[in-house]
């Protein structure tokens, strides 16, 4: 977007959205738990990001035990975490993973097709 005072042109100053400035501590098990629930796979790394950046890599790295460079290097745009790592850093939020049954799509009852039962009416035209 442009604005234009007189003969110059600048540009708008705008800023990425971060979620994190918007979050608090208190919010943060809730909102991670919102994306793991909205099946975006792409989505939990960077709400881990989020959720880092609002407690501290400090005092992540303090509740999961693990230390400040591999949290970093987890949490990069690049990282690719371990399942221990980040079932660690799921609990430092006071969650866990759980796994269920994925759903089926449903499908119709067959119909049971049945024989006509024998009538007298018919027993006679046979004979």
């Amino acid at each position: 977007m442009h604005a234009t005072t007189g003969k110059t042109t600048k540009h708008a100053a705008s800023a990425p959205f971060r979620a994190a400035d918007y979050l608090q501590a208190d919010d943060l098990p809730g909102y991670l738990a919102e994306v793991m629930t909205d099946g975006d796979t792409r989505a939990l790394p960077l709400a881990l990001r989020d959720a880092a950046d609002v407690l501290g890599m400090a005092e992540l790295a303090r509740r999961t035990g693990l230390n400040r460079e591999t949290l970093y290097r987890t949490l990069s745009a690049n990282g690719n975490p371990r399942l221990d790592t980040l079932g660690a850093i799921l609990d430092a939020f006071g969650l866990r993973f759980s796994v269920k049954p994925a759903r089926k799509p449903r499908r119709a009852k067959a119909r049971k097709i049945t024989k006509p039962k024998a009538t007298p009416q018919r027993m006679r035209k046979r004979a």
